[in-house]
């Protein structure tokens, strides 16, 4: 067999495969490799033929390249096959596979896949994730080069070897890179979502305790609840519990919510009593309304400290709080006014906040409808609602961000159950 230069997998998939003779003995439909270090080797070629499929193995070709791929056999000489699931198979097992491009900390596609010669074999040695890539599946590579380089944006290749790549499992059918925690930590925890959603339960095991706690607990916010519970429940349970602790209180009530309740409550027995505290207060709430809605994080100070004292705890409070859209100013736990960031900032810093607050504050009770809230919020063009008692006692806000996941929910937000 001779493997003249390199070829992308893009180039060949549908080319006629020829016999000694030059006859054609069927297109080549997808090309099988097998695990090896440091690349994968190519084992094959599943043929296709009046709609009947064949496997042409790598040591019967005697040509394989962009221009023309000859096998040593003829028609006759093939069986019949069809490629088991356990094969992979680099068009339906690779192509299109996510992984993770630890460069540029993001979530890339595999476009294409390059096969080199080394060693006498031809070798799985870079895969594409640019736009080159997507040109060449659909046939018009030269064309775009052309056209980029009109415009004076050529395209440049963009190659992830081989060599960083780390199967997950022996059938290498989902990809990701060798990355530290450090280089996962920068991708968006919506991109790790998605990767995690694509494995199995193993897979995320693994996956998952990759990351730092931090970027842990931002990914699986973003979860479906079924993926949610089955990562939680497959942690180390010290391990979930400081996960959990991470979260904001209202997205870690949805978390703990979804498990089994012994479950829940062993995990809410490990956390710090305040964080486990805030988590029971939030699951007291029905979902659809204020109380459920609402966060209990949220920075409020007495009324009896300047601007200038407020805006230096406001400097150490604000990176422990997730929303941080006003100052309340609480009295023996009552409601008596707010103020907005910018009040702070260009505010006088020797006036007392009672002095500088907005007093007529519109407010929500916990047992209020979303729809209510979500009214409330659009009327009077507001950051945040603050949910109240009937002794006017601040219970928690509401957000515009929760009131944007009403209009467009995200895949982790379900109904959720008391405890």
């Amino acid at each position: 067999m001779t493997l003249i230069g390199e070829v992308f997998v893009a180039d060949v998939l549908g080319k006629a495969v020829l016999d000694p003779l030059g006859e054609e003995i069927g297109r080549l439909r997808d090309i099988a490799v097998e695990g090896g270090a440091p690349f994968p080797r190519a084992a094959g070629l599943v043929l296709e033929k009046k709609k009947k499929t064949y496997f042409l193995p790598w040591d019967d070709l005697n040509i394989f390249n962009r221009r023309i791929i000859s096998s040593r056999k003829r028609e006759t000489e093939l069986s019949e096959f069809e490629p088991p699931h356990e094969m992979l198979l680099i068009g339906r097992d690779l192509l299109d596979k996510q992984i993770v491009d630890i460069n540029g900390a993001k979530v890339v596609r595999v476009n294409d896949v390059k096969l080199t010669e080394e060693g006498g074999a031809a070798c799985v040695t870079d895969v594409d994730v640019g736009v080159r890539g997507i040109l060449r599946r659909l046939g018009v590579e030269r064309r775009g080069d052309a056209f980029f380089h009109a415009i004076r944006h050529p395209l440049r290749h963009q190659l992830i070897s081989w060599e960083f790549i780390q199967p997950l499992e022996t059938k290498l059918d989902r990809l990701t890179l060798s990355v530290s925690r450090e280089a996962l930590a920068q991708i968006h925890p919506a991109d790790i979502a998605q990767i995690l959603s694509g494995m199995s339960p193993d897979e995320r095991k693994g996956f998952f305790e990759k990351l730092d706690l931090e970027t842990a607990a931002e990914a699986l916010h973003e979860l479906t609840p079924e993926v949610q519970a089955d990562i939680i429940t497959d942690m180390d349970k010290e391990q979930a519990a400081d996960v959990i602790e991470r979260m904001p209180p209202d997205e870690a009530a949805d978390v703990i919510a979804d498990l089994p309740a012994e479950k829940a409550q062993e995990l809410l027995g490990l956390m710090e009593k305040e964080e486990a505290e805030d988590i029971h207060e939030l699951l007291a709430h029905e979902e659809d309304t204020a109380g459920g809605l609402m966060i209990n994080e949220y920075l409020a100070y007495p009324p009896g400290i300047t601007v200038g004292e407020a805006m230096e705890r406001f400097r150490k409070d604000a990176a422990e709080i997730e929303a941080f859209y006003y100052i309340y100013v609480i009295e023996e736990e009552k409601l008596l006014g707010a103020l907005g960031v910018r009040d702070l900032i260009l505010g006088d810093p020797s006036q007392f906040i009672s002095d500088a607050m907005h007093k007529k504050l519109i407010t929500v009770h916990a047992d209020a409808s979303q729809e209510t809230v979500a009214e409330l919020i659009s009327k009077y063009n507001l950051l945040a609602l603050p949910v109240v008692d009937e002794e006017n006692c601040l219970l928690g806000v509401v957000t515009v961000d929760d009131v944007v996941d009403l209009l467009l929910p995200p895949a982790s937000r379900r109904k959720r159950r008391k405890m």
